[in-house]
This record gives C-alpha cells, sequence and structure tokens, in this order.
C-alpha cells in the first residue's frame, strides 16, 4: 500500500470523489484545501489549510510527510501556471515523491484549447523539478458538465465548433486516479 496520499481539490468534483474512495478503501490521505470548514469529513482523513496554490510556504509545510500527491488543477486565473508551478515546488521541497497530476487530453505547447496549454506547461514542470516519480491522467470534457453549455435556445455551446468530443464522468476520474494512486487496478 502506498504511504501517505495528500489529495488536492477534496472540496470540488473531482477531489472530493478522489478522497472518498480513499476512505471508502480505509487508506490514509490529508486533504490540502483553501477553507478546513468545506472540507470533507472522511474516516482517515487529515486536514490541512494552503490559501490556494502560489502560497508555496504553506503547500509546503500542508505537504510534510506526503509520499504522494494528487494534485487537481487549480481554479482558472491569470496567473495558474505560476500557482501550479509553485505547487509542485512546495512538493518537491516537502519531500513527496510522486505527483500524479490531472491534466488534460491532448496538451500541447500548441494547443487551440488555453487550458491544454497550461496544462502542457505544468507537465514539463513536474518532468524537470525533481520528483522521483509522475503520472499524468488525462481528462476530457466532463459528459456531467456538459448539461451546463445548453443553451436556453437549446443547443450545446462550446470551444469545439463542429468537433467531436470523447466526454467522460468525473466520477470514473476519480475512479482511474484512485487505482493509480493506490497501485490497485482492476483487471
Amino acid at each position: 500500500m502506498a504511504g501517505l496520499i495528500g489529495v488536492t481539490g477534496a472540496t470540488g468534483i473531482v477531489g472530493g470523489r478522489v478522497a472518498a474512495l480513499l476512505a471508502e478503501r480505509g487508506h490514509p490521505q490529508r486533504l490540502v484545501v483553501r477553507d478546513a470548514g468545506r472540507a470533507p469529513r472522511l474516516a482517515g482523513a487529515e486536514v490541512r489549510v494552503a490559501a490556494d496554490y502560489g502560497a508555496g510556504d504553506e503547500m509546503r509545510r500542508a505537504l510534510e510527510g506526503v509520499e504522494t500527491l494528487f494534485l487537481a488543477p487549480g481554479r482558472e486565473a491569470p496567473d495558474r501556471v505560476r500557482q501550479h508551478t509553485t505547487a509542485v515546488d512546495a512538493a518537491v521541497a516537502a519531500g513527496v515523491r510522486r505527483i500524479v497530476y490531472l491534466s488534460f487530453l491532448a496538451a500541447t505547447p500548441t494547443a487551440t484549447f488555453t487550458l491544454a496549454r497550461q496544462h502542457w506547461a505544468t507537465e514539463q514542470h513536474i518532468r524537470a523539478g525533481g520528483v522521483a516519480s509522475f503520472t499524468f491522467l488525462r481528462m476530457s470534457l466532463y459528459l456531467d458538465f456538459i448539461p451546463s453549455m445548453v443553451s436556453p435556445a437549446g443547443m450545446i455551446v462550446g470551444p469545439a465548433g463542429d468537433g467531436r468530443v470523447g466526454a467522460l464522468l468525473r466520477s470514473d476520474v476519480a475512479a482511474a486516479a484512485v487505482a493509480v494512486l493506490t497501485g490497485r487496478w482492476r483487471r
């Protein structure tokens, strides 16, 4: 069994589901959140607060003792890449040995989708950052998010033009993340 797992984004849908699944399996974890009052109350989970990913010293302190980190992407912001790289640097400084980062499908430096370019930059920083091991999970558009994209006229409105999408459920992303975090693959 893996050592202590740090979970970021535990107050969100994917990170919250990752934390719940780890708790169901009895795995010790540390939830790193911005607001302790919003953190889920789960067996085997301790909570640490860091204002955001850009708060390097707070992140480092929150991650001390964590062996594996589930790094959910931060919220959209003009300095999102800087926040991600600060969080990665804090994890390395805290002694985290493995980062499992929730990236995006087709993350490249030339991606049309801005967020995919940001995920690529974060991946590159993780690769170069000195962590012993890393895994990049590649999410796509969330199937359970699509209903929020329906306009009042009944059209799905998004940045894909006439493109196709391979959507997936956030619960499936969380289940895959837990399998990777714990090394317990279902065959």
